[in-house]
């Protein structure tokens, strides 16, 4: 019987994020808390070897990712907020939430507070949209409240009280030609509900959509098992094109430690 672990389909765009993601996972990281797990494509390739507890909030994704990680052996996967079913006082080598932040309307308060969990010397690796003029349709139909610039991504670490940013844009050419159709359909979306389709911010969007937005926004885009090796096949000539061209893309990923 193989060993090998079970490994859920990743979406083109989570494809050209994990390239940099397990690039920046520091050496030696035994234990990590992902805080928004989704429905853990990333986080059961982040489990492998490590102890891994993911959090998820929806109650339907977190069960798609309790199943998976259980096919794969490996990590555990709770509902409900970070703050609610992680044990006070538990830390971990490393903090990680991918495409949580820019749903969350104080973002300092949110980092500061998910600092708790990581150790003295540790790391948190977050993930988000990138450029702040890019925002558009695409961010206000999942409930996102900004994108970030390098610069701005870094001052938040600053600001939660980590040290030494180190930050990447990803998905030269491939992010852009998807996020051309996720702008499309999101706009068709925002209409169709009769929410304004915003240029720059979620400007007339109330909290109470915004947080309904929020809510399914991991569920959307995700690939079938079927085409779980179609994808990741596609995207390696994108994978190794957006390493060429490291100023340019769609998506961040940073970076920082806990002193």
């Amino acid at each position: 019987m193989s060993n090998t672990p079970v490994l859920p389909p990743l979406s083109p765009n989570a494809w050209l994020r994990w390239d940099v993601v397990e690039r920046l996972v520091p050496a030696g990281t035994r234990s990590i808390l992902e805080i928004g797990c989704g429905q853990g494509s990333m986080g059961v390739r982040l489990a492998v070897g490590r102890d891994y507890l993911g959090v998820e909030p929806d109650s339907t994704s977190c069960a798609v990712a309790q199943e998976r990680a259980k096919a794969a052996g490996s990590g555990e996967v709770r509902n409900g907020r970070v703050e609610d079913v992680v044990e006070p006082g538990r830390q971990f080598d490393l903090v990680c939430a991918f495409e949580v932040i820019e749903h969350i309307q104080d973002d300092v308060a949110a980092l500061t507070a998910w600092t708790q969990y990581v150790r003295p010397g540790g790391a948190v690796l977050l993930s988000t949209p990138a450029f702040a003029h890019r925002y558009g349709a695409s961010d206000a139909m999942v409930g996102h409240y900004r994108r970030y610039d390098p610069r701005e991504l870094d001052a938040l670490f600053t600001s939660s009280g980590l040290v030494d940013p180190h930050t990447v844009v990803y998905g030269a050419g491939l992010g852009h030609a998807l996020e051309n159709v996720r702008n499309v359909l999101g706009a068709r979306r925002l209409r169709k509900r009769g929410l304004p389709v915003p240029k720059g911010s979620p400007a007339g969007i109330d909290l109470d959509t915004m947080a309904e937005l929020t809510s399914g926004s991991g569920r959307l885009f995700q690939p079938p098992a079927a085409a779980a090796n179609a994808v990741r096949v596609g995207t390696y000539p994108w994978r190794v094109l957006q390493r060429q061209l490291p100023a340019r893309g769609t998506g961040l990923v940073g970076i920082a430690r806990k002193p």
